[in-house]
């Protein structure tokens, strides 16, 4: 390569191609950790898939960032300044999500620098902490959302050996909640209370009830739940 392309693309001190290549792979890999960390600590209506995605980018580009600089001042200045330049309007839900972005960007700083031991035992002890903080909640189901399904047999038909496979197979700790006659005694109606499974919709339920023979219809509303705050301890 020509003398000035080299000092132009290159600069004065290129690194390595391979010492790199291996950085931004291990920012990567760290990357992916902080994002199993929030998704396994975090309630599944609060995780969002745009997110969890930036929190591997910000790592990378992060320690692509570093290795720019370098210990460069001037052009750490000159990088703030085009930096600033950018504006992020998505403002972030919760102050615990603004702690895995700042988490990420330290993990890729670490790598960048070539601070592995600090990005590892760093990654650790962080880890381990919201873990400690964010255990496993109380109860599962304060995360989940509760449906009740209300559903209209016509006299004649046994409710539960009509209806309980489908419910077994779409819904989630089902509970009896009322179960009486309808339509001057000709329907029974009853309702059940529980969660949707995780590979299953609402709107899947509700069609699969309306095929059985013998249910004249079928309600599906969703129960409004107060969750209990975690413990931090």
């Amino acid at each position: 390569m020509p003398e000035f392309l080299r000092t132009s693309l290159l600069g004065n001190t290129p690194a390595h191609w391979l010492d790199v290549v291996i950085r931004l792979v291990t920012a990567v890999i760290l990357g992916f950790g902080v994002t199993w960390l929030y998704r396994v600590t975090r309630p599944k209506t609060q995780v969002t898939k745009s997110f969890a995605v930036t929190l591997v980018l910000l790592s990378v580009l992060i320690a692509m960032v570093t290795q720019i600089i370098g210990s460069n001042i001037a052009l750490a200045f000159s990088l703030v300044g085009a930096l600033s330049i950018v504006r992020f309007r998505t403002v972030v839900r919760d102050t615990e999500d603004t702690a895995f972005v700042i988490f990420s960007v330290v993990i890729g700083m670490a790598v960048g620098t070539q601070n592995l031991v600090v990005a590892l035992t760093g990654y650790v002890i962080v880890g381990g902490t919201v873990f400690l903080m964010k255990p496993r909640r109380i109860s599962r189901t304060l995360d989940e959302a509760q449906y009740m399904v209300t559903i209209r047999v016509g006299l004649g038909y046994d409710v539960e050996p009509l209806v309980g496979t489908v419910l077994d197979a779409h819904m989630q700790r089902r509970h009896l909640m009322s179960m009486g006659t309808v339509k001057q005694g000709m329907s029974v109606e009853v309702a059940y209370s529980g969660s949707i499974s995780d590979d299953r919709q609402p709107e899947s339920l509700v069609k699969a009830l309306n095929r059985l023979e013998g249910v004249q219809g079928v309600d599906l509303a969703r129960q409004a739940t107060t969750a209990a705050p975690d413990p931090w301890w």
